[in-house]
């Protein structure tokens, strides 16, 4: 079946350039003549960075095929290999194609503050006390049933993440990783456990009961401050990201 963002082979693939430094990959890639340096409307995105070049990527061009280069000394999810022999790849067709599920977050809020918006993710969701010194108080429905009983849960804040996120801050919290599903980590809760990790189907919905608290996700700069009787809706997005690499990788992901 042909991917919905497969470029017409008939023309040349067109590709967009991202990244602090990307500009000097311009003429590996005007050396094929299967590819076209384009500034807007591309079929493929080349991300030259580390991780969170990608996911900026993603954040601005949702659901293209993204080809992520390394070009830092953090960077697990992007190629290690030369740039220029990535880009052959890229002009030959040869690259591999994986696809990874999203997130999507709406958001309610319950005074004149807004109307609140639907956010997405590749990686993460993360709330966090809005204040150092005070912390946040939420309750959690899976499915519209009241978590433990509905329990008021105190503490730093928490995460909700993919599995493709699992390896960021979801590990450093609970030092470990999973490869179905979605996961929640707590931040130093009263909660009796660290972590969570659900059916990819579950729609989990969060109360904000005492703020003030921060919503951030992926390497956005946008932060929405949460308050009191705000609410979250999580869940998995209906469309999911594609990523090209030089070969098969071990997906940490079920099938999208």
């Amino acid at each position: 079946m042909t991917h919905p963002n497969t470029p017409d082979p008939a023309r040349p693939t067109r590709v967009l350039l991202y990244g602090a430094e990307a500009g000097s990959l311009q003429m590996e890639v005007a050396r094929h003549p299967a590819l076209e340096l384009v500034t807007s409307d591309p079929d493929i995105v080349v991300c030259f960075g580390g991780d969170g070049t990608l996911l900026a990527a993603e954040l601005e061009y949702p659901g293209l095929p993204k080809v992520p280069i390394l070009n830092s000394l953090r960077g697990h999810r992007c190629i290690p290999h030369p740039p220029a022999e990535v880009i052959e790849g890229l002009a030959k067709g040869a690259l591999a194609s994986n696809e990874y599920t999203k997130l999507s977050c709406d958001v309610y809020l319950s005074d004149s503050r807004g109307i609140g918006s639907r956010l997405t993710a590749l990686n993460e969701f993360s709330v966090h006390m809005g204040r150092i010194n005070s912390a946040v108080r939420f309750k959690m429905f899976l499915n519209d049933e009241p978590y433990d009983g509905g329990i008021e849960i105190l503490g730093d804040g928490f995460l909700v993440c993919t599995p493709f996120g699992s390896t960021a801050y979801f590990n450093k919290l609970t030092r470990g990783v999973f490869t179905k599903g979605i996961g929640i980590a707590f931040k130093a809760t009263t909660e009796h456990t660290n972590h969570l990790v659900l059916p990819s189907d579950v729609a989990i919905r969060i109360l904000i009961t005492r703020g003030p608290a921060q919503l951030a996700y992926d390497s956005s700069m946008d932060i929405v401050t949460l308050e009191a009787g705000d609410e979250l809706l999580l869940r998995k997005h209906i469309h999911g990201a594609t990523i090209l690499t030089c070969g098969p990788v071990k997906r940490l992901d079920e099938p999208f």
